[in-house]
């Protein structure tokens, strides 16, 4: 067992999916993905300012975490949001920050 299973799943989950936002290059992406309102079947890297196999790297740990989702079409993979696990982990957030910041500090 490791350091970080000993804390809540809410908590694990929620680490997880804000390590998976630290970095620019995926949150360009999610921006890419939901300004096109599309799957995109085409290169990513040619609209993200990194080489193909650092951009499918990228890909790799959003679809790890749900947060895109990649069908096979052919020779290409078509990548979009998925919606609904966006929604869950913002849900997860929210709830978060919230009990946090509804805490009156006296310091």
């Amino acid at each position: 067992m490791n350091k970080s299973e000993k804390f809540e799943k809410s908590l694990q989950e929620l680490a997880r999916f804000n390590k998976v936002l630290s970095h620019p290059a995926r949150l360009a992406i999610l921006k890419y993905l939901a300004d096109t309102k599309a799957c995109i079947s085409g290169d990513i890297s040619d609209f993200i300012p990194l080489g193909r196999t650092t951009v499918s790297q990228h890909l790799k740990e959003l679809r790890d975490m749900g947060l895109i989702k990649g069908e096979i079409d052919g020779l290409k993979i078509n990548y979009c949001l998925n919606g609904d696990k966006i929604r869950e982990y913002l849900r997860l957030s929210d709830n978060y920050l919230k009990e946090i910041s509804s805490v009156e500090i006296k310091c």
